[in-house]
């Protein structure tokens, strides 16, 4: 018995014998959750950030929406998952898919794009080096901050303050170590609202980068990035096809990403052979993942899974990770 299968055999018996004895918020829980899946769950891609209601009287999709929600039903917090077939983009998942999340380190793909656009712009180039420093400027009041490097996962980075370093090794920290420092020293050089700007051409509307990573002022005052699981799949999907800058730009964008370091979430319940070019993040009650899923067979689907208002860090990312393996099996069964 494969996993799907056996999901859906504990949701058929798990329905039948509790329908009688789940509490009021269990009910309520699971009714908001299948409201969602009415508006969201049935959409289907015309193009790229464009998208059509339609109810698929599909029962296998069915099956798979009814797995997918007994397993968000776990915790209290809100679930957004975008998936995308890149060999055929009408095919298409959506469930919460326009909610806001606080972005967490997912805004540093929308940096990465902003970054190699610029550089084939002429405005910087990839091979050139820039001096690390650590003193940045609140976008709150203008004051100074810095990065604090018990809460940096790239701290290799801070070793080199005062040094030039190649652009490409500080976006490759900021990608595949999730360094703080390196984000904040890449989003000085573009510039956060260009990089908005660029998601905005790229048809993600709701994406919002704002600021570099610790800015405690702007925290407090609310200005922080944002976005949505659609929007991180509108850019993923230009990643997989070329168009986010140029084809070899998104090659290049496309070996990074599959360094990534941090692997609990999309990769960790998928077959080795099955390579996950994607970026996570995470808070606390926050834990993301969003990315490219390239099968043995050259087959690839986009999928982001976000997360907010967790117990648990560890439950959502259990969730996630569960949601990916069902979302792989589907598709690799070829019966999306």
């Amino acid at each position: 018995m494969n996993y799907i299968s056996l999901v859906l055999g504990i949701v058929y018996v798990t329905t039948l014998s509790t329908q009688q004895n789940h509490s009021s918020d269990q009910s309520s829980r699971i009714l908001k959750e299948f409201k969602s899946y009415e508006i969201n769950g049935f959409q289907q891609s015309n193009s790229l950030g464009q998208h059509s209601q339609s109810h698929l009287m599909n029962p296998k999709s069915d099956s798979l929406h009814a797995a997918i929600h007994e397993l968000i039903a776990r915790t209290q917090g809100t679930i957004g998952i975008a998936y995308i077939n890149l060999q055929d983009p009408s095919d298409t998942l959506f469930i919460n898919a326009d909610e806001m999340f606080h972005a967490a380190s997912t805004m540093k793909t929308p940096v990465l794009i902003e970054a190699y656009k610029q550089a084939a712009a002429g405005g910087l180039s990839i091979k050139d080096s820039m001096l690390v420093h650590n003193s940045f400027t609140s976008i709150a009041d203008g004051s100074s901050f810095s990065v604090d490097v018990d809460r940096d996962s790239g701290k290799e980075m801070h070793a080199r303050i005062g040094e030039y370093v190649p652009i490409r090794d500080i976006l490759y920290d900021m990608t595949i170590n999730s360094g703080n420092l390196s984000t904040n020293l890449i989003i000085d050089k573009v510039d956060a609202k260009k990089v908005t700007q660029t998601m905005r051409d790229l048809g993600a509307s709701k994406i919002e980068v704002l600021r570099g990573v610790e800015d405690m002022k702007a925290f407090d005052a609310g200005l922080s990035n944002r976005t949505t699981a659609r929007d991180l799949a509108i850019i993923f999907q230009h990643i997989a096809n070329g168009t986010a800058v140029s084809q070899e730009a998104s090659n290049d964008m496309i070996d990074i990403l599959l360094d990534q370091q941090f692997k609990e979430m999309i990769p960790a319940k998928l077959p080795k052979s099955v390579k996950v070019a994607h970026k996570t993040g995470w808070i606390t009650g926050v834990v993301h993942d969003s990315g490219i899923v390239i099968l043995e067979d050259g087959r690839q689907y986009v999928l982001v899974i976000l997360s907010k208002n967790l117990e648990e860090n560890n439950l959502g990312t259990e969730i996630g990770a569960d949601i990916s393996k069902l979302i792989f099996e589907w598709f690799s069964s070829g019966q999306m």
